[in-house]
């Protein structure tokens, strides 16, 4: 499947889902404004909107995070490398490894002085 069509089937049940939940409705069948207003209804009404909507919620929202990022990644191109004096400058060598190489050094981002690795 495509990534369009398994948004498609996931945002399709994802609404099916949440129509489902709005015709059953969260009352606990007490009157007045507050949730809170009974002894347990309250607590029971908050429990089944955090399990059935926000907890979904999250979840949607997380794939749809993931699926745009693998997007963008693979239209993602590294920049020429320029070689900038005062960006790839080393007065003295990092504590570390060869001391050349950052501390979150990344061969596909980060370049050294001399240009990229690979």
């Amino acid at each position: 499947l495509s990534d369009k069509s398994r948004r498609y089937i996931f945002l399709t049940m994802a609404s099916k889902y949440g129509r489902v939940l709005l015709r059953r409705g969260f009352s606990s069948g007490m009157e007045g404004p507050s949730a809170t207003a009974g002894e347990h209804g309250g607590m029971k009404t908050w429990r089944n909107m955090t399990l059935f909507l926000a907890v979904p919620g999250i979840m949607i929202t997380f794939v749809n995070a993931r699926m745009k990022e693998a997007e963008e990644h693979e239209h993602h191109e590294r920049p020429e490398f320029i070689p900038y004096e005062f960006l790839y400058r080393r007065p003295r060598p990092f504590p570390w490894g060869d001391g050349n190489h950052t501390l979150f050094h990344n061969k596909h981002y980060n370049a050294l002085p001399d240009g990229y690795e690979d």
